[in-house]
């Protein structure tokens, strides 16, 4: 899905300017006083990853997608059974106009009118449940991405991570800033020890 490949951008866009205040910003007058056994210049430690690689080989990403796409088939199928089944009525009141009432007529009209709003209604309710069921996959997306991020980088000494793909702020980077595949095969192994991990005890279980 578009919108849920570009959950990363949240994550991992940083703007240029941060970088040049990490880089080449000077400390104040004041910092500088406190620190004056420091040196003049401070370090960081910046590395990027490509998010698109990231969402297309994290296998959690292809699991939330492959389940959005399910859902979102299934979804459709039930609209389109329903319109189709409105449309079946709509067929049957034409053939049949000339041959009832202007009073049946107009009510099975407005029957049919009716409907035809419904129908719309339901599938306005889809479109938004779908939405929501985006969203609560965005969210945990964006929850592992970030949690795997900050432990990652507190291990390596790690200050700041940026995207860097066609169309980021990061015009250039060296290659051995790169971590996108030490980042993906992470994040694939964090989540494999998820899926193995036994699944929680119920309390009556526990009770026992």
């Amino acid at each position: 899905m578009k919108n849920l490949s570009l959950v990363l951008n949240i994550v991992l866009v940083v703007a240029v300017g941060v970088l040049y205040v990490l880089h080449f910003s000077k400390p104040s007058a004041e910092a500088a006083k406190g620190n004056s056994q420091k040196n003049d210049s401070i370090d960081y430690s910046v590395v990027y990853i490509n998010s698109d690689s990231v969402l297309v080989n994290y296998d959690y990403f292809d699991k939330i997608q492959s389940e959005l796409q399910e859902k979102g088939a299934k979804l459709e199928k039930e609209y389109q059974s329903r319109a189709e089944g409105l449309q079946r009525e709509v067929n049957d009141f034409q053939r049949t106009v000339n041959s009832l009432t202007i009073g049946q007529a107009k009510a099975l009209e407005e029957d049919l009118l009716k409907k035809q709003q419904n129908l719309r209604v339901y599938q306005e309710n889809l479109s938004q449940q779908l939405m929501r069921e985006e969203a609560k996959m965005n969210q945990e997306l964006y929850k592992k991405v970030t949690s795997f991020l900050k432990d990652y980088s507190a291990e390596n000494g790690i200050d700041l991570v940026v995207k860097f793909n066609q169309g980021s702020d990061v015009l250039y980077a060296n290659e051995g800033m790169d971590i996108t595949k030490e980042v993906i095969e992470g994040l694939n192994a964090a989540y494999a020890k998820e899926l193995s991990a036994p699944k929680a005890k119920t309390d009556s279980t526990k009770a026992e």
